[in-house]
This record gives structure tokens, C-alpha cells and sequence, in this order.
């Protein structure tokens, strides 16, 4: 009796310590944001930011966007929407609906002082929770170059691969032949002067043999950019321009996808072909050795 009383007090208070979660939880306002962005220098960037509410929850009126860049200190945070004067000209809204929970911008033309964390921040009025600010969870915005893979200048035997990126750990170059790894001959894993605001990048490889060599950028495990080069055997030319041997595959960036073109089955198409002649053939020998 005494341990089946027990058991429905503690039945209560699970039913009690769940009421007041699901109740903490129902009204529930978030800003997102990824936590590590990447951008080509020159091109363009899309910043997600999205509001998220609960379907209880409604808003008394439309919410106020402010994006802005964390300087180091904290002091003197310039905004990019509205856009402040470093800003100006190149930020827009994704979707420009007064009524949409998107609250993404695009940031045009990405520059090496672009680098940094941003903040997504909304000054929100709902029925529940009245008036109030909430933001986001920080974007760390990184930047890269366009990157260099060829032959070296000095020695047609060497393939050199560089490319400049914002400052992090997290960015690791790589260079794969027929997709092995190869060990670098020489490598300067992010070398920077002093007030550069950029490192750089590079690995040099020997040419093993023929095939398809790959420069690879990630940053924390995940493909940022890559370029492709092509080495064919040598072949004799009185000029004696070994780059002739190579060709260079542009880079792409890890959204592009690779195609791929295969060789016609001619072999195959020629056997399927085949087959019905010879069951035709083998037809007709029959009638002809039944007539007789």
C-alpha cells in the first residue's frame, strides 16, 4: 500500500516537472545562424538568419532586423543593416517580404575585412512574451583566394599549389594524385607577414606519373575549393615546353558538381546487334535442314 503511494506521488511529480517544461517551451522564439560561413574574395555571400516561433505564439508587430559586425572590443559595432557606412552599396535583404521569417542578407563583393563574427539580432513585440530582443548564435565569416595549381616556374618536374585564406587552424591544403594523397616536397602551412590580412597557403609535389592531380582546400574537414590539373606523358617537341604536357582544370568551389563523360560502348552496342542476326541465321538453317 505504502509503495503504490509512493509511486503515484512520483507519478505526479514527473506530471507536474512535464507540465512546467512543455509550458517553458511553448512559447518559443530562436534566431538562427550557422556558426562558420566560407566566401570567395570578389564574390558574393548569402548570410542566413531565420526567426523561428512557436504556433502559439503571434506577433503583436513586424520585427526589427539589425545585423552587425563584432569588432574585437566590443565597442563600436558597425551595423550592416541597416547599412552603416563601411556597408553601404553592398548589402541587401534575400527576401525583401516585410511579412517573411527570413532575415537573410547577401553581402556583395567580399573583401579580406569582411573577416570575422556577425550577429543576427531582432527586436521582436508578441502577444506572450511583449517586447523584447533576441539574437542569433554568431557567424564566423571566413575568406579565400582564388587558388594557383600548376607547374612551378623554375622545375617542370614540381607541381605547386597555393592559395591565401582568413587566418584559422581550421584550413588544411592538399594535393592527391588519381585521388592518393601525396607527402609534399616543400610545404608553408600558413605563412603571413605582418600586416597582411590574409596567410598563405602552399604545398609543391613531384610529378609521379601521368594522371589527374588535385589541389584541395578544407577548413575543418569540409571541401572548400579545389583545382585539377591533367599530366600527360611526355611527348617530343623541339621547343621543349614541358607545360605542354599538363592542362589545368579551373577551380570550383565544393557546390560545383564534377562531370564526368565516359567512352561509347561500341563493343556492346556491336553484340547486342549480333545476337538477333545469329538467332535469325540459326532460324533459317533450321527450315532450310527440315525442307530437305
Amino acid at each position: 500500500m505504502h509503495r503504490s503511494l509512493v509511486v503515484t506521488k512520483w507519478g505526479w511529480t514527473q506530471r507536474i516537472l512535464f507540465y512546467f517544461m512543455v509550458a517553458g517551451t511553448r512559447s518559443l522564439v530562436t534566431v538562427h545562424q550557422p556558426p562558420v560561413l566560407t566566401a570567395a574574395l570578389g564574390h558574393d555571400v548569402m548570410m542566413p538568419c531565420l526567426l523561428n516561433l512557436s504556433h502559439d505564439e503571434g506577433m503583436v508587430t513586424l520585427p526589427v532586423l539589425y545585423w552587425m559586425y563584432l569588432t574585437q572590443d566590443n565597442t563600436d559595432n558597425p551595423r550592416l543593416w541597416s547599412p552603416s557606412e563601411k556597408y553601404e552599396g553592398r548589402v541587401e535583404l534575400l527576401d525583401k517580404s516585410r511579412n517573411t521569417s527570413n532575415k537573410s542578407i547577401v553581402l556583395k563583393n567580399v573583401q579580406w575585412a569582411d573577416s570575422g563574427k556577425y550577429l543576427c539580432k531582432l527586436s521582436i513585440t508578441t502577444q506572450k512574451a511583449k517586447s523584447f530582443r533576441k539574437k542569433g548564435n554568431e557567424t564566423s565569416l571566413k575568406v579565400y583566394d582564388t587558388m594557383i595549381f600548376n607547374l612551378t616556374a623554375h622545375n617542370d618536374s614540381l607541381l605547386w599549389c597555393e592559395v591565401n585564406v582568413t587566418p584559422d587552424p581550421g584550413f588544411v591544403l592538399s594535393i592527391f594524385h588519381d585521388g592518393c594523397k601525396l607527402q609534399p616536397a616543400d610545404s608553408a602551412p600558413g605563412d603571413a607577414g605582418a600586416v597582411l590580412p590574409y596567410v598563405t597557403f602552399s604545398d609543391t609535389v613531384p610529378l609521379r606519373s601521368e594522371g589527374e592531380y588535385e589541389c584541395q582546400l578544407h577548413l575543418n574537414g569540409e571541401l572548400i575549393t579545389k583545382s585539377i590539373f591533367h599530366y600527360h606523358s611526355p611527348v617530343a617537341d623541339f621547343d621543349g615546353d614541358a607545360a605542354k604536357n599538363g592542362s589545368l582544370t579551373c577551380p570550383t568551389t565544393a557546390s560545383e558538381a564534377a562531370v564526368v563523360v565516359f567512352p561509347e560502348p561500341w563493343l556492346l552496342y556491336m553484340a547486342l546487334l549480333l545476337v538477333p542476326i545469329v538467332i535469325l541465321l540459326s532460324l533459317a538453317t533450321a527450315l532450310l535442314m527440315y525442307r530437305c
